[in-house]
């Protein structure tokens, strides 16, 4: 399988009143074909923006790709004007929101919503597009799918709705799904089910998926690899039995160890990471993390660290962690 998607030194700004926003400041990054990159970080670090930026629906005046390229099957989809992104939007590169009330439209039975994104891309007949919608409806495992197909959104639960949206954005059979934490206002138990769903469809179709998530255990079962985002930057990348066996970046270890868990017989002290992420306005000098760091000097404020690869498979962007150094073990 070759490399579907490729983010090259990716920089996003949004223009307010108060000054430029560097929301996404030199992102990086692959997606092989039919594989599932996890990108994982606080609230407020780019995660959401980045996937915005992929999809060209940052908000008009205000948001702009201003650096950098998006490259899909090798064109730049940063340079696309919005008649050419609406041939790949939906059809070829699909997209998951957090909260599918808001997503979906209330005055639209779900099977017409669903119906109109085959019209639209796919050239379908109304008939043919009504008989996808119900496809997909039974696709996602809503049952009677004939029934809920003329049902509106309030109509349907939380996870049903979420089951609408992933009919949705697979609709049109898609090489690229964008999923931005697709499960976080579901309860546990439905959670599970649709990232289950999502996997399990992803499997089928041979689709390649970006999941964004602030959950570690999600990636740890979902991803085949994990890039961890702190600041508008990518500070360290690997597959997640790398990063859950060896995380090395300060910031990383620090996500690792805030995650409550059992070691030996005892139950494991929860640790916090002190201070907050810094304003996008006005970023830190050097290393980002460093005022929210315990190994940072003075050097970490001078020198703006770049991601290296500290072993096969393994970028990191820390001063603290020299190439071909043995990486740092989480502690507790």
């Amino acid at each position: 399988m070759g490399v579907l998607l490729q983010i090259r030194d990716l920089r996003t700004s949004f223009f307010t009143s108060d000054g430029e926003v560097r929301a996404v400041d030199g992102v990086t990054f692959d997606i092989e074909e039919g594989k599932t990159m996890g990108l994982v970080g606080e609230s407020g670090c780019g995660k959401s923006v980045t996937a915005l930026s992929i999809m060209q629906l940052l908000s008009r005046g205000v948001g702009r790709v201003v650096g950098g390229e998006i490259l899909y099957h090798g064109e730049n989809l940063a340079a696309f004007d919005e008649v050419q992104m609406r041939e790949i939007r939906g059809n070829e590169i699909s997209m998951i929101f957090q909260e599918p009330m808001t997503s979906l439209n209330p005055v639209f039975t779900v099977g017409e919503q669903i119906a109109e994104t085959v019209s639209l891309h796919q050239g379908a007949s109304r008939a043919e597009a009504r008989d996808r919608a119900i496809e997909m409806l039974r696709l996602v495992k809503i049952a009677e799918p004939e029934k809920r197909e003329r049902d509106f959104p309030h109509q349907l639960s939380g996870g049903m709705r979420q089951r609408v949206m992933i009919a949705m954005a697979l609709s049109c059979n898609p090489t690229l799904l964008v999923a931005d934490e697709p499960s976080t206002a579901l309860d546990v138990t439905i959670q599970a089910q649709i990232l289950e769903l999502i996997k399990e469809l992803q499997e089928q179709l041979g689709m390649a998926v970006l999941l964004i998530t602030h959950d570690l255990g999600v990636v740890a079962e979902q991803a085949d690899e994990v890039a961890v985002m702190y600041a508008g930057k990518i500070v360290e990348r690997a597959k997640p039995e790398i990063i859950f066996a060896r995380p090395s970046h300060p910031y990383t270890i620090g996500l690792m160890n805030s995650v409550p868990g059992v070691t030996g017989t005892k139950q494991r002290r929860l640790q916090t990471i002190p201070g907050i992420v810094p304003s996008p306005l006005n970023w830190p000098s050097g290393c980002r993390f460093r005022d929210r760091c315990v190994q940072a000097d003075d050097g970490c404020g001078e020198t703006q660290p770049r991601l290296l690869e500290i072993e096969p498979g393994h970028w990191v962007s820390c001063l603290k962690v020299p190439v071909g150094a043995a990486p740092a073990l989480a502690q507790g």
